[in-house]
């Protein structure tokens, strides 16, 4: 808990304070006008308020955020991706979702780092599942580009790493292939147990290509793999199995990994949030892209 009111006051300040104040009101009314009951806080909570509990009999997450933007575009992404394996969207308004709780609900993370073959299979699954069927009407979604945009505001503690990155997001982009909406945050933690199979949760609705759908899994968990003896081992398994099992080149997948590791770096400090953990894999990365 303490973490999450670190990040909302760093990223919001006086705004974040006075939200977090108003939280218990928030959740009161809701709870009133969607029939909600039982309401309780999830643990490991980040940017974003969450609660499970029921709707009548129904389990349920409510997901609080002053992001409201994000949000909307998570509840398009959800509603976009219905059927493909994702949690059901229940309801949503301004700063709050209102989606199907998944049961026992446990993540992948679980798994970490001992069923490493297993837990690649159920997310190439996820990723196949996702990607079935080409989705149409992609308006209302931001780009890799608009995020990469980022990478060219100057930053001094990133030194020679960001020029790298610079040269290959333009390598990346200017060879890219057709763009696809992906889920852009898929990790170890948002794909969660249901019954006998696996659902996925939080997407950040993003338009790009497929290799950079992968980037986010190979660098999770972000609290154990950067410090795990075998990090670089366990990192370069996971790309070549990636690639094997989606049929994407390997090469290209390094590449988009240290690009989008100095991109969470960039975010991290934007956030006034030590970067360590990125720092670490960006070194990872760097080491058998430019090898």
């Amino acid at each position: 808990m303490l973490l999450f009111e670190n990040n909302i006051i760093n990223i919001y300040g006086n705004v974040g304070q006075k939200w977090l104040d108003n939280l218990p009101h928030i959740i009161n009314d809701l709870a009133t006008q969607w029939h909600l009951s039982d309401l309780k806080p999830v643990e490991n909570l980040s940017y974003n308020y969450v609660l499970s509990g029921f709707q009548s009999e129904n389990p349920i997450i409510l997901k609080l955020s002053l992001d409201t933007k994000g949000l909307i575009i998570e509840t398009s992404a959800l509603k976009a991706f219905k059927g493909r394996g994702v949690v059901e969207v229940l309801d949503q308004t301004g700063g709050a979702l209102l989606i199907e709780r998944a049961i026992p609900g446990y993540s992948l993370k679980e798994f970490f780092p001992n069923r490493e073959t297993e837990v690649i299979a159920i997310a190439c699954e996820a990723i196949k599942k996702l990607h079935s069927v080409p989705i149409i009407n992609q308006n209302g979604f931001s780009t890799i580009n608009d995020w990469l945009a980022a990478l060219d505001k100057p930053c001094e503690q990133l030194g020679q790493s960001l020029i790298k990155a610079r040269t290959l997001r333009d390598e990346l982009l200017n060879t890219t292939d057709a763009p696809i909406l992906l889920h852009g945050d898929l990790h170890h933690d948002n794909i969660l147990a249901h019954d006998n199979n696996w659902k996925v949760i939080d997407p950040k609705g993003v338009i790009g290509e497929l290799s950079y759908e992968v980037g986010c899994f190979i660098r999770n968990p972000l609290d154990d793999l950067p410090s795990h003896s075998d990090s670089l081992k366990i990192i370069t398994n996971r790309i070549n199995a990636f690639s094997k099992n989606l049929n994407l080149d390997p090469d290209r997948i390094a590449k988009w990994c240290f690009v989008q590791a100095v991109l969470a770096t960039v975010w991290s400090l934007e956030d006034n949030i030590t970067p360590t953990s990125f720092k670490h894999l960006t070194d990872i990365f760097d080491e058998l892209v430019f090898k």
